[in-house]
């Protein structure tokens, strides 16, 4: 008999299933969301098997972004991709992201800011009881501009103020399986907003913030809940920052990976 040979797979081929692994799935969930919330802006989008880019051309804030799908390389590869990104968002305004999952060369002599290395937290498939106050589905434009503008002011997101509804999320939105939004209120008002995408076999944390004055009031742990309970045979995933990483490792989150984010101003 002959021993026949196996190619060697890197892990992050385009024809790979999603179960390869945690982080390939991660990978294509995340530029799935970047595309869906540029898809329902009338932005652009566009993909190949290194990396997605999403372009409103304006403010978006992280909306605006690639997200590298492979390692690159080596420098040299990385520069020319770099020099592309940089080319095709040239025109427009606003700053523009780039997530990597694998650490990067400089790019500061470029013209590029480092945002920091935000960790990847994922939680294992299990149930979850639900207790206490239930968040207000959204389901109507009006809704949705409400939960737009407790995401923009409680960030905050800088560059997307004076808040105008629809610049971040568009109400086509609303039309996405993929996607769920919810709100809760304190005195008559949203004060906290948060979404769940579900794509790629994992649910994944879109966004979750608390307007300040009203944190560590239990509103922003009990939308992790909801999203929690509603998808108990799905991994869920997420990016959370150092700051509210403690809390999603309270719910069973574990830190998986960091990324590199860069951001550069156009």
């Amino acid at each position: 008999m002959t021993a026949t040979a196996v190619p060697l797979t890197t892990g992050w081929e385009p024809h790979l299933a999603d179960d390869d692994s945690i982080c390939l799935r991660w990978l294509r969930h995340w530029s799935a969301q970047l595309a869906a919330f540029a898809d329902a802006a009338g932005a652009r989008v566009e993909q190949d098997e290194r990396h997605l880019l999403a372009d409103h051309g304006r403010p978006a804030s992280y909306f605006n972004a690639a997200v590298l799908l492979r390692p690159w390389g080596d420098d040299a590869a990385f520069s020319a991709l770099v020099d592309e990104i940089e080319a095709r968002t040239a025109t427009g305004t606003g700053a523009f992201y780039l997530w990597s999952l694998w650490p990067t060369p400089d790019l500061r002599d470029r013209g590029w800011e480092l945002d920091g290395h935000p960790p990847l937290l994922v939680r294992p498939p299990s149930p979850v009881e639900f207790d206490g106050p239930v968040p207000d589905r959204v389901q109507t434009p009006a809704g949705l501009a409400a939960w737009e503008r407790v995401v923009v002011e409680g960030y905050p997101m800088d560059d997307l103020r004076p808040f105008r509804p629809g610049v971040l999320a568009a109400p086509a939105l609303l039309d996405d399986p993929r996607l769920r939004f919810w709100t809760s209120s304190a005195d008559g008002a949203p004060v906290t907003a948060s979404a769940q995408f579900v794509d790629h076999g994992v649910a994944g944390f879109a966004m979750g913030v608390t307007l300040p004055g009203h944190r560590h009031l239990g509103h922003w742990a009990g939308h992790v809940r909801l999203r929690l309970a509603l998808e108990p045979d799905l991994w869920h995933v997420g990016v959370f920052s150092d700051h509210s990483r403690a809390g999603a490792e309270r719910a069973g989150f574990v830190p998986v990976v960091r990324h590199t984010l860069w951001h550069r101003n156009r």
